[in-house]
């Protein structure tokens, strides 16, 4: 099984302490060595960042880890085979315009039958059951909403994406994560963790690397940080475990949508990015 890794935040931030823990499980405390990759969002734009080497021995990785990239939305995936070649192209996380948006996603798990997944114009690149699900997605998506849903209709469009999880998960085990640079959502079939971070901010320890950040020091008592794993990367914290078929969707670091299929908060409304246009 693969690993994964997502952030959402109300304000730029880096993800270098929990991609820190993550790495390590490419190779070194992990046996998940087939690649990783990466994805930033910059308002419109995103920064991917690939490899099919170890993250844990990966001078890429190591960049990543040292180069603190601001983002309100990140994905990152560190691969363990077992659909397709270890190579590039096999390599999370996929990234595919649609509504004139780039949507980047990344599955933990393994399917059987998804050859038989159609997926329109939104053809696979390399031979992952991941892949041709992504694109199986994309392709229910543009088939339920032929032009691009407004602010106020994306908590449908998630619910439907639930929906449709909660098919692929008939395949197999599929966790996953997906996200637009404004929404990150998480699909839960049998292994996905989460936290919140907000004022008061403490002290976190990683499991797989002697590393702890004060985040009191790195932050504002503005600042709200949600974190997602498939296991939990500090040993001092409290991670919420999903439950099978559970899940979830946060705004700039906010869970404002889940398995109740009301709204946390305040209905859906147009926001500001905060990292740019």
């Amino acid at each position: 099984m693969c690993e994964l890794l997502g952030m959402s935040a109300n304000v730029p931030t880096d993800i270098c302490f929990s991609f820190t823990g993550l790495i390590q499980r490419g190779g070194k405390t992990g046996p998940h060595s087939d690649g990783w990759g990466i994805t930033f969002y910059e308002g419109k734009g995103c920064r991917n960042f690939k490899d099919p080497k170890p993250s844990c021995h990966s001078k890429i990785a190591e960049l990543v880890q040292n180069y603190p990239i601001k983002s309100c939305a990140v994905i990152s995936h560190i691969r363990q085979a077992n659909r397709g070649e270890v190579n590039l192209e096999n390599t999370h996380p996929f990234t595919r315009e649609l509504w004139g948006k780039n949507w980047t996603f990344a599955h933990n798990g393994q399917l059987s039958g998804y050859d038989d997944l159609q997926t329109g114009r939104h053809r696979p690149i390399g031979e992952t059951d991941s892949e041709q699900s992504f694109c199986w997605l994309l392709k229910q998506l543009e088939d339920k909403y032929p032009e691009p849903p407004h602010a106020r209709q994306m908590p449908q469009v998630f619910q439907f994406i639930a929906a449709c999880c909660d098919e692929l998960k008939q395949l197999g085990v599929f966790n996953m994560l997906l996200s637009d640079g404004e929404f990150v959502m998480m699909y839960c079939t049998n292994n996905l963790h989460w936290i919140t971070r907000r004022a008061p901010f403490g002290k976190a320890s990683l499991i797989d690397e002697e590393v702890t950040i004060d985040f009191q020091q790195e932050t504002t008592p503005n600042d709200v940080v949600s974190v997602i794993a498939t296991q939990p990367l500090t040993d001092n914290e409290r991670w919420h475990k999903m439950k099978p078929s559970e899940y979830g969707v946060f705004q700039f670091g906010e869970l404002i949508l889940d398995n109740s299929l009301d709204l946390i908060d305040q209905p859906f409304a147009p926001k500001a990015s905060p990292c740019g246009d």
